[in-house]
């Protein structure tokens, strides 16, 4: 693979991944959801809004379940691919981030997207769809960095 023939390439890794974060981050400011942890920022006063993915326009959460559709997606299949990144994603204490981002955003947008009324019904389903796909593959993706940052080093 690239990484065996460009070494480098891991630093580049290691600069991209605060970008990945942010990504999380991101999701959980437009739904409103306080983020937690290390990547935590204080919210300015005149930010302070009420939205969450219960009140947003559906629009906005079609977008954002897509987005992380998308995302979850493409994370998934770099580690599926290549589970040697996963000391870099640890480095960055990504299994933490990705548990408690699961933990604040998955629920609620899982009950927006339940409690929404929708003129089509193909859009309820392609959204639950979606955010059970992308759930799925956090759950993968975190069964491979576990897999890899701490059951194998035991096995070998």
């Amino acid at each position: 693979n690239i990484f065996t023939q460009q070494p480098s390439y891991f630093g580049d890794l290691d600069e991209t991944l605060p970008t990945v974060l942010q990504v999380f981050s991101n999701i959980l400011h437009k739904c409103g959801l306080q983020c937690e942890g290390a990547s935590a920022e204080p919210q300015r006063l005149e930010e302070r809004v009420n939205v969450t993915p219960g009140n947003m326009p559906l629009q906005e959460l079609k977008d954002i379940v897509l987005y992380l559709c998308d995302t979850c997606t493409t994370l998934w299949a770099f580690l599926d691919v290549f589970p040697l990144a996963c000391q870099t994603f640890q480095k960055h204490e990504f299994c933490y981030r990705l548990a408690s981002f699961y933990e604040l955003a998955i629920p609620e947008l899982e009950s927006a997207i339940k409690k929404r009324h929708y003129e089509d019904n193909s859009v309820f389903a392609d959204l639950w769809r979606r955010i059970s796909h992308s759930r799925k593959k956090m759950m993968e993706a975190f069964h491979i960095l576990i897999n890899q940052v701490c059951l194998q080093p035991i096995l070998e």
